[in-house]
């Protein structure tokens, strides 16, 4: 049903310009519409809005973007009187004034949660539209800045900033920093900038801007709500994770990298030998014939077959690495190149990147296919098919430089399928993962997981984990995961890890290293999934036959050696529960790995926590995070009992404590009488005998 327009109100010179513009009601969704501009916000959900703002006509429908297509049905009402209206949607009120300003409040009580804001009296709005040519603009955003609002989400980076209020952040998809436009506020509120664009936020003390360097329209939605709410309302509507395959759940196994069978099998089988738990182990890059191939090279993997049969039997699961570029001297090139499968360019030849590739001396002009034509992703997923799950049954695959890792990266200059690369840049992620999603289960496959190094929003819905990139090797870069995970989990990408004592580098006869490792580990340990993974020293130069030092868990001496054992058993005991708390991701929504305030919102301290979270509802984790320490101070949130997992003293919460941390130790805190198996058994007893004879 379409009510009519509304008769315009009057507004006062000092307001901007002014623009009064005509409400109408148009099914369902509330539209002002003023000097050619279009705003329709729509109900998307429960207690949850979607606004789309255009220049020169009605909004567009079907542009990308991460909202699923079919906004789930809920109560609204629509309203409009003396030039206002309102749309409401269960806690969600949206307000729209005669010149067309928005503004989000509480339904209960009408305190404003968010409120767009002019950039001045008179020009420009809230919203600003530059021309870029082609019905495109650069477009802007504007919001209101509150003083004791706290910022969350925008995906994961590197800064080691929980609460990012104050920070300018990129939109754009670089090598351990991944963009996923998503806010959560301590004021209640969740938003998702619905828009790849390549652009920018920022959270300045003087207002909120969102910007696109070059989009079509304005979207975003935004939903009211405690943070646990918000998110189980968000991951609605962008797409629920699967559920976790259970081999994923433990531990997963590589370097860079294993060059032939032979030698990744004799690692597989040590770990057997020790009698060590291990559940994947990653076959890396250049295992390949070319780069985009997609097939073992015979002369290093010279009977896969019989490699993943005998990882079967030991219960390992394979895990392959993909990658979307593609070599001129790939036998995929040509017919690729003649279909249109690569991303195009504005100017210049298609080559993206230079890489090394086997058969040469020197590197070489790689393409990379384009993630986001149906045609492309068909045909690259008919190779991996054909090359590997056909013939040896590998389902799961390391979905690498899938930013993509364009050399240099210039986006005003790429032509995708669904649009110029300023306008949909970030999508590319999320359209690999959908590439393996849907060809794994068109080939019958139910459990789907890939292994991203880049994400967008949505990515979750095809079975997406993301993992930090490739980042340092010291403490601090140590504790900067902390917040990149947090972030990453508010972002509603559930499955994220990182390489077990980072990537670049790492001495594994350096005593120094070896205390990072293994602090590393143990938060790894207690992350959603734990991989040990790296570029250890020595090191060789980029290229076909470069591997790194070793990588395993008897690599890092005989005193690190027992720690290493005693987090991968820890592992294995906790899968039940890791399990259980990855089925509530799947069902509701909810992170695994969780800042303390959103099971705790009502304890404003917890607000503030960045070196700590909870591991599902029931586990608290408090890494060590600098070299020597062995003491941890840790905030307890108030609302609940806690119980050190290896003492058994028990605390109040709304306090912080210090607890003892020796090397062998990460604090671990069990929630209100929770039963986890953190002590082995063995160690009981052992502790029963010690307390024996000193009575």
């Amino acid at each position: 049903m379409t009510q009519p327009a509304q008769t315009p109100s009057k507004v006062s010179l000092a307001q901007s310009s002014p623009t009064v513009g005509t409400l109408r009601e148009r099914d369902g969704a509330l539209e002002w519409s003023g000097r050619q501009e279009t705003v329709r916000i729509e109900p998307w959900g429960p207690d949850a809005v979607r606004v789309r703002a255009r220049l020169g006509g009605p909004v567009l429908e079907d542009l990308p973007g991460a909202l699923l297509p079919e906004a789930p049905v809920t109560a609204s009402a629509v309203k409009i009187e003396d030039g206002h209206g309102s749309l409401t949607v269960g806690a969600l009120t949206a307000q729209v004034g005669p010149e067309g300003l928005v503004r989000f409040v509480r339904t209960a009580d009408g305190g404003e949660l968010l409120a767009e804001e002019r950039a001045h009296f008179w020009w420009p709005g809230p919203r600003l539209y530059t021309a870029a040519g082609g019905g495109h603009h650069r477009l802007e955003q504007r919001f209101a800045a509150y003083e004791d609002e706290r910022l969350y989400g925008l995906g994961q980076h590197q800064h080691g900033r929980l609460d990012q209020k104050g920070l300018v952040v990129d939109l754009v998809q670089r090598n351990a920093e991944v963009s996923i436009p998503v806010l959560t506020s301590s004021r209640g509120y969740t938003l998702l900038w619905n828009n790849p664009a390549i652009g920018r936020v920022e959270l300045a003390l003087g207002g909120t801007r969102w910007v696109a360097d070059s989009a079509r329209q304005i979207d975003y939605w935004i939903t009211a709500g405690a943070p646990a709410d918000t998110q189980r309302r968000y991951s609605a509507v962008t797409g629920r994770t699967p559920m976790l395959p259970a081999w994923a759940a433990g531990f997963w196994q590589c370097k860079l990298r294993y060059r032939t069978q032979d030698e990744l099998l004799a690692v597989a089988r040590e770990y057997k030998r020790r009698g060590l738990p291990i559940d994947a182990i990653v076959c890396d890059f250049f295992h390949w014939t070319h780069l985009g191939e997609w097939r073992f090279d015979p002369a290093e993997w010279p009977d896969p077959a019989a490699m993943v049969r005998e990882l079967d039997e030991l219960g390992v699961k394979l895990v392959v690495s993909v990658w979307p570029s593609v070599s001129p001297l790939s036998e995929n090139h040509p017919v690729m190149e003649q279909r249109g499968h690569f991303i195009g360019t504005e100017y210049g030849p298609l080559a993206h990147a230079d890489w090394p590739d086997k058969g040469v001396a020197s590197t070489v002009q790689v393409a990379f296919y384009d993630a986001t034509n149906p045609g492309a992703r068909e045909f690259v997923w008919s190779k991996v098919r054909e090359n590997y799950l056909d013939p040896y049954g590998i389902t799961a695959f390391w979905l690498d430089a899938c930013e993509p890792e364009l050399k240099p990266g210039f986006p005003e200059n790429l032509r995708y399928w669904a649009g110029p690369g300023l306008e949909v840049g970030n999508l590319y992620p999320a359209e690999n993962a959908r590439t393996f999603d849907e060809g794994l289960r068109a080939s019958g496959v139910d459990e789907v997981i890939t292994l991203n190094r880049s994400a967008w929003a949505g990515s979750q819905r095809h079975g997406a984990a993301l993992w930090s990139g490739d980042i340092g090797t010291d403490f601090a870069t140590l504790r900067r995961q902390i917040a990149a995970g947090l972030n990453t989990a508010l972002s509603g990408i559930p499955w994220w890890n990182t390489d077990i004592g980072g990537f670049h580098g790492g001495d594994p006869d350096d005593p120094a290293y070896r205390e990072v490792l293994v602090r590393w580990f143990q938060f790894g340990a207690l992350s959603p999934l734990m991989r040990l993974h790296g570029f250890r020293d020595p090191g060789m130069p980029l290229g076909p036959d470069m591997t790194g030092g070793p990588n395993e868990v008897w690599s890092y001496g005989e005193q690190a050696y027992p720690i290493l054992e005693k987090y991968l058993r820890l592992r294995e005991r906790l899968k039940p529960y890791v399990l259980d708390v990855m089925r509530e991701a799947h069902e509701e929504g909810l992170p695994v790995m969780r800042p303390l305030f959103l099971e705790f919102p009502a304890d404003e301290a917890a607000w503030a926590v960045d070196d700590a979270y909870l591991f599902g509802r029931d586990l608290l984790v408090a890494p060590v995070l600098a070299a020597g320490a062995t003491v941890r101070t840790v905030h307890l949130p108030a609302g609940a009992r806690w119980t050190d997992a290896w003492t058994g003293e028990a605390y109040e919460g709304g306090a912080a404590v210090t607890v003892d941390a020796p090397l062998d130790r990460i604090p671990l805190f069990l929630r209100d009488g929770a039963r986890l198996p953190i002590v082995a058994d063995a160690d009981r007893a052992t502790d029963r005998a010690t307390d024996t004879a000193a009575g």
